[in-house]
């Protein structure tokens, strides 16, 4: 308590003096000029920044510094010694990812810092601004005084021009998988969300929320704030402050002290970001959080391929059969994988996820003693490995291996080199990684520093071996994947999986409008779509997916992923109606329109397929029924496209007639405007052929 009062006064004391005084402040302008930041130092040396787009204020007089573990605080009695503007544009091409070429174009300003007394500590702020947003970071240099940090809390704040309406999830240092929240700022309550009976691991300390977190002016416009290479230090939630109408980083700590980062020098901290659009569609189009990160370190990423994947998951959710081999229900056995590798070989799916594989499932989770039960390399007996990776390969088809952790991560640590040497040996290209379960050790958090370190030398180990990486109950995505491509996608979300487990637990109806402008903007979902059986029976009879077969499809083009599943048992395609689509659907785009869209209520994104002409338009929607009109400009003009629309039947609806869609087919050009009827809880799917 008595640290938390402190924390207050302190934040007030911050904002108070941060009034802008003399001398005048430095100013940076966004290439385009609609953007610029000011910074000062304010009578007591502290640096203080504001963000205005044209003339209004975006980022109000903000304060920015550290307190710091057996120091003096690092935010006041500084003067500047030296500052630098410059200017940088280049066009990159992503060798995966919701477009091709990239545009990385700001203008920098780098101001060098140091103390007027004590030990004369120097660090520099650096700011970057884009056409559509801000990033700026802490970078300390080698210096005499002092070799490392011990960060006892990062003071930067956020504070608002106004009571913005915001889309939040709680500040969880251990889990990204709570529901989205839509109030106004000074209603967020993350404390209220702490304890929710289907998540395995939670723990929310303050009134924070996770990033990204979404906001919305009373004037439209639309802010999304985050961070952007996190290294080697503490994931960022931001704190909230009702009466200043400010967030504040709260840094993931441990569960030893009061410590959140201890750092060497030189250290630059993450990016923070705040990105800024005039119509919400422009925060999913932004690739500012990419353009923050360094270039490829992998030199050959010819072996790193966007691919769908089926997989042995949806049956054990569903209860139709177990990870363990103990109860006579697992189901990763021979005979299975087989079966679900022909499926993937009739129906253009490149490859197989199998979880249960290995041994050790009995004593996964729930059990203190648990390290070492998992070894990820030791199969079943009823799961010949080399026969149905052997078996895959002839069909075509790769296998995707599962390591889950049970989050007992030094067992994980001791033996990646092992179990990526099998996956080499055997040509699996792909694994899944999982951290279901509190941390062991205890005194660590999963978006602490601790684990943000293991998350990224998983996906560096496994570049050695030429694998790529789908992370479950991960750190979140801040661009690592332009410079690490084979960290392809993660969860970090509340994926499809809620729905299995409860009604009441499942995922809301607007779930995915919300994602779209929240989650989605930090990178890849692996939502694992493609639930077509929508009742659930006979397995989870009083369970459903709460939206319609359209909605479900539309999900394929809205949320991005470049490992895309096909989540429903085999036999559930077996001659349906969506199979021609997804099929076809493709996972690799040339370019992203998002077309139309609101947070909450629904988005409308079309994609063209990497290295052809074919484009996919997906549209999913909240519970309200409306009419759309979406505008087909996105096309090429002067050609002619054969339009093939999964839509909502006349009578369809999420609760009582999931299943009723029209499959309709046209000629259309980009002069064209596309009318839909968008049932409560629905959606529509469409493939755009040239003629």
């Amino acid at each position: 308590m008595l640290r938390s009062l402190l924390w207050v006064w302190l934040a007030v004391s911050l904002l108070a003096s941060c009034a802008p005084t003399t001398p005048e402040p430095m100013v940076l302008t966004a290439p385009a000029g609609n953007l610029s930041v000011r910074l000062w130092l304010n009578q007591q040396g502290q640096p203080c920044y504001q963000l205005m787009l044209g003339t209004t204020t975006v980022v109000d007089t903000s304060a920015l510094g550290f307190s710091l573990q057996a120091a003096s605080p690092l935010y006041s009695n500084l003067k500047v010694v030296d500052s630098q503007f410059s200017s940088f544009d280049e066009t990159w091409e992503m060798p995966w990812g919701e477009q091709r070429q990239v545009r990385n174009h700001y203008n920098e300003m780098r101001v060098r810092l140091v103390e007027t007394k004590d030990e004369q500590r120097t660090f520099s702020l650096v700011f970057r601004l884009f056409d559509d947003g801000l990033a700026f970071r802490y970078e300390f240099p080698r210096q005499t005084a002092i070799d490392s940090l011990v960060i006892l809390d990062e003071l930067t704040s956020f504070r608002l021009a106004g009571d913005h309406l915001c889309w939040w999830q709680p500040g969880d240092w251990d889990i990204y998988e709570h529901i989205y929240n839509e109030t106004r700022f000074t209603e967020i309550d993350a404390l209220s969300k702490r304890n929710h009976p289907n998540l395995a691991q939670t723990y929310i300390p303050e009134n924070a929320v996770n990033t990204p977190v979404t906001l919305r002016t009373d004037d439209s416009i639309y802010l999304s704030i985050h961070e952007a290479a996190l290294y080697d230090y503490s994931d960022m939630t931001l704190k909230v402050d009702k009466q200043n109408l400010t967030f504040t980083s709260e840094l993931v700590g441990r569960g030893t002290d009061n410590v959140k980062a201890v750092v060497a020098l030189p250290f630059n901290t993450p990016w923070r970001t705040v990105q800024i659009a005039k119509r919400a569609g422009d925060l999913i189009e932004s690739k500012l959080i990419l353009n923050l990160n360094d270039p490829p370190k992998i030199e050959d990423l010819s072996w790193i391929k966007p691919m769908k994947y089926a997989g042995i998951w949806w049956e054990m959710h569903l209860g139709k059969s177990a990870w363990a081999m103990e109860g006579g229900k697992h189901g990763a056995t021979t005979a299975n994988a087989k079966r679900y590798v022909d499926f993937c070989a009739d129906n253009n799916i490149q490859a197989l996820l199998i979880e249960g594989w290995n041994t050790g499932w009995e004593r996964w989770i729930g059990f203190d003693d648990r390290e070492g039960v998992f070894d990820f390399i030791t199969p079943y007996p009823d799961y010949k490995l080399e026969e149905v990776v052997a078996y895959a390969r002839q069909k075509g088809v790769s296998i995707i291996m599962h390591h889950e952790t049970s989050s007992t991560v030094r067992t994980y640590s001791q033996q990646l080199d092992t179990a990526f040497q099998l996956c080499a040996s055997l040509g699996i290209p792909a694994v899944k990684t999982g951290y279901v379960g509190k941390i062991i050790p205890n005194t660590e958090y999963h978006h602490g520093q601790w684990m943000v370190r293991h998350y990224q030398q998983v996906v560096e180990k496994a570049a050695e071996h030429r694998i790529m990486v789908n992370t479950h109950e991960p750190i979140k995505d801040t661009g690592i994947r332009r410079t690490w491509p084979n960290f392809m996608t993660r969860e970090g979300v509340r994926g499809q999986e809620f729905n299995a487990w409860s009604y009441e637990g499942g995922n809301p109806v607007d779930h995915l409008t919300k994602v779209a402008f929240t989650r989605m903007l930090a990178g890849p979902v692996d939502y694992t779509p493609g639930i077509v059986h929508l009742s659930l029976k006979p397995y989870k009879p009083n369970n459903r997916i709460k939206h319609t077969i359209a909605h479900e499809l539309g999900a394929y083009v809205v949320i991005y992923s470049p490992m895309q599943m096909l989540a429903d048992l085999p036999e559930h395609y077996d001659q349906h109606p969506v199979m021609p689509f997804l099929k076809e659907v493709a996972v690799d785009w040339e370019q992203t329109r998002v077309i139309a869209g609101e947070p909450g209520d629904f988005v409308a994104i079309a994609r063209q397929q990497r290295g052809s002409n074919r484009w996919f338009l997906g549209v999913v929607a909240d519970e309200n029924q409306r009419s759309l009109r979406l505008p087909l400009d996105f096309l090429p003009p002067n050609q002619k496209f054969s339009l093939e629309l999964y839509a909502d039947a006349p009578d369809a609806h999420w609760d009582h007639k999931p299943d009723a869609m029209v499959v309709s087919r046209k000629v259309v050009s980009a002069n064209d405007i596309l009318s839909l009827g968008i049932a409560p809880g629905g959606g529509a799917a469409a493939i755009l052929r040239p003629l």
